[in-house]
C-alpha cells in the first residue's frame, strides 16, 4: 500500500495510544511512590524545558491540527497549558475519535496544496501540505513524545523502548 497523508492518520493515533500507555504508567508509578498522580504532569528534564504537561498536549493537539489542516478542515484548538491528567486522558479519547472519523477522500489530491503556517512572529513559511504533515508536524509529534518518554525515564518509571511504541505492536 502506498504512504499517503492519510497514512498518518493511523500513525498519528498510534502515538496518541503510546501517550497515554506512558501516562497511565507515569501516573501509576506516582501513586505507588506516594504522589499525587497530577504531580508528574509538572516533570521536566530541566528547568528550562517544557514539562511533561506541555510534552502531552503538543502529541494532542497537533495530531488533531495537523491532520485536520491537510484534510481542509477547521482547525482544533490547542489543549490548554493547565490539563489535568483526566483532561489529557479526555483530549487522547477525543483525538482518536477525530482520526477515526477522517476519511482518504479528505486528504485525496491535497498532497502539493500551498499551506502558510504562521510558526513564530517572524517566520510564517509556505509549503506544500504534504511536506507540513510528513516532515514538520510528524517531527514534532515524535519528538515530544519521546520527551513525554524521557522525563518518565528521568524520574524512574520503570519503562522501556517497548513502552513507547507501545500504540504500534
Amino acid at each position: 500500500m502506498p504512504i499517503t497523508m492519510f497514512s498518518f492518520v493511523g500513525l498519528y493515533d498510534r502515538t496518541l495510544t503510546s501517550l497515554a500507555h506512558l501516562l497511565d504508567k507515569g501516573a501509576a508509578f506516582a501513586t505507588e511512590q506516594g504522589l499525587d498522580p497530577e504531580a508528574i504532569l509538572d516533570w521536566r528534564l530541566i528547568d528550562d524545558m517544557h514539562p511533561l504537561r506541555f510534552q502531552a498536549e503538543v502529541v494532542i493537539s497537533f495530531s488533531r491540527q495537523w491532520t485536520a489542516r491537510a484534510a481542509g478542515l477547521p482547525v482544533p484548538e490547542r489543549l490548554a497549558d493547565t490539563a489535568s491528567l483526566g483532561e489529557l486522558r479526555a483530549a487522547i479519547t477525543a483525538a482518536r475519535a477525530d482520526l477515526a472519523a477522517l476519511t482518504p477522500e479528505q486528504f485525496a489530491g491535497r498532497d502539493d496544496e500551498p499551506l502558510t503556517i504562521q510558526i513564530t512572529d517572524t517566520m510564517e513559511p509556505t509549503l506544500p501540505t504534504g511536506q507540513w504533515l510528513s516532515v514538520f508536524a510528524t517531527t514534532n509529534i515524535y519528538f515530544h513524545l519521546s520527551m513525554a518518554y524521557a522525563i518518565l525515564r528521568m524520574k524512574g518509571v520503570p519503562i522501556g523502548k517497548i513502552d513507547l511504541f507501545a500504540g504500534r505492536l
